[in-house]
């Protein structure tokens, strides 16, 4: 889920952009990213405008270079410095002949997992929980529940499997029916939660099990749902209208980014020459995370999450150095039988609920023929949110594909940041 066209006019003039060019003429240094501009104080009004219409420009031609190259069907972007906003838009079609627009909803999914480590740490704020806390506190029922804690859980190196990367049998019974209601019991019995990969703490593996456990846990310390949890503690505080949890189910509110995909082609035996693409927007969501956390959002309210989290304004300064450390780059390998172990890199390392990509925070869903990303560069204050699908073309013979939004927001991030740029995949990475 997230470990995995027609050029259209360029957007009106960014106000919020402008505004701070116009105080930043008092005195202050332009505070946008692009090389060579002359600082604010030297710079007339039209020249701000010329610097903002020509930053704009550049960033979706990456856009328009990228759906391209990746066989993208559409594709929504939001970039925003300092929470102004310097370009928003969509481009491609939704449907045929309905073009994407760039208040239409898509599922979040792994941006989700942010927002359940956010809540965690906040509970370690109030003094109600330690990051040290065994499980077993409140989940006594849960296998080898005594051996792992809250913290291990959050940084996926508790030792539990997950249930989907590398499970055969889960992956039969989703491409079987993609539009199959999960329960959270369902999903934790394809876990295997007697036996753990690794003592915890001393590996890391991606694992969609760590999320589900995660989200019951804070059902039972707070004596509250995930759904209120989130509605009062998250959206709520973030002004994110237009993120909501349907209940686990695949409900969309209009208006919706259609998604289309060929990735059952193999799990359902279809030769390689033969041609299959079918609309995959409404499969069931309810397999991806903990009840509470299975989401729908807009590109704004991605952006707008990706420098909440980005600036831990939800959290004290000491939690969010904890959520946002290093600590884990070059921590972890590859084990048999663990389809997720890997040891963690610059290009990928794991904080707690939020990946590190250098110098950028970010999470990257990619499930259903949807990808996606939310990122945030804290030097700079920049926030980006990438929202795509695909055209047949973008799935290979076995009708795998790969997060592009991904690859967009590395692009955008290496204009506007040169000197911190994203690292780029490794050409052996997938994820």
């Amino acid at each position: 889920m997230g470990m995995v066209m027609q050029p259209l006019a360029l957007p009106g003039r960014a106000r919020g952009v402008l505004g701070a060019v116009l105080g930043a003429v008092l005195g202050a240094v332009f505070a946008g990213c692009l090389n060579g501009v002359a600082p604010a104080s030297a710079m007339t009004i039209s020249d701000a405008r010329a610097a903002e219409a020509t930053q704009a420009a550049r960033i979706l031609r990456i856009v328009r270079n990228r759906m391209a190259d990746d066989h993208l069907r559409a594709v929504i972007v939001r970039v925003t410095v300092g929470g102004q906003e310097v370009v928003s838009e969509a481009m491609g079609e939704s449907m045929t002949g309905v073009p994407a627009t760039k208040d239409m909803h898509v599922r979040n999914g792994a941006v989700a997992i942010s927002y359940v480590a956010t809540l965690l740490l906040q509970l370690v704020d109030e003094n109600t929980v330690s990051l040290d806390d065994k499980l077993s506190q409140w989940l006594p029922e849960i296998p080898n529940a005594d051996r792992v804690t809250l913290g291990q859980l959050a940084r996926m190196t508790s030792g539990y499997r997950d249930y989907v990367i590398g499970n055969a049998a889960f992956e039969q019974v989703l491409y079987e029916n993609p539009f199959r209601q999960f329960a959270v019991q369902d999903l934790l019995a394809y876990a295997n939660l007697q036996t753990l990969l690794y003592e915890p703490g001393t590996n890391w593996n991606y694992a969609h099990t760590n999320y589900i456990l995660l989200g019951l846990a804070l059902e039972r310390i707070t004596g509250k749902t995930m759904p209120v949890l989130m509605q009062e503690r998250i959206f709520g505080p973030l002004k994110l209208r237009n993120t909501r949890d349907p209940g686990g189910t695949p409900a969309i509110a209009p208006p919706v980014l259609h998604a289309f995909s060929s990735e059952r082609r193999q799990s359902l035996g279809i030769a390689a020459g033969t041609r299959f693409y079918e609309e995959s927007t409404y499969w069931n969501p309810s397999w991806t995370l903990t009840r509470g956390a299975v989401q729908t959002t807009t590109i704004h309210d991605m952006a707008a999450s990706a420098e909440a989290i980005g600036t831990g304004r939800l959290l004290s300064p000491q939690s969010h150095r904890l959520q946002i450390a290093p600590k884990l780059r070059g921590f972890g390998k590859p084990i048999e039988g663990c389809a997720t172990c890997a040891t963690l890199s610059d290009f990928y390392t794991y904080g707690i609920g939020i990946v590190l990509s250098g110098p950028w925070l970010l999470q990257n869903p990619l499930f259903s023929g949807q990808g996606g990303v939310m990122a945030y560069l804290p030097s700079r204050k920049i926030a980006i949110a990438v929202a795509v699908t695909f055209d047949e073309e973008a799935f290979d013979a076995s009708g795998g594909y790969r997060n592009s939004a991904d690859d967009i927001f590395r692009a955008i991030g290496a204009y506007l940041a040169p000197d911190e740029a994203p690292p780029m995949r490794p050409q052996a990475n997938t994820r």
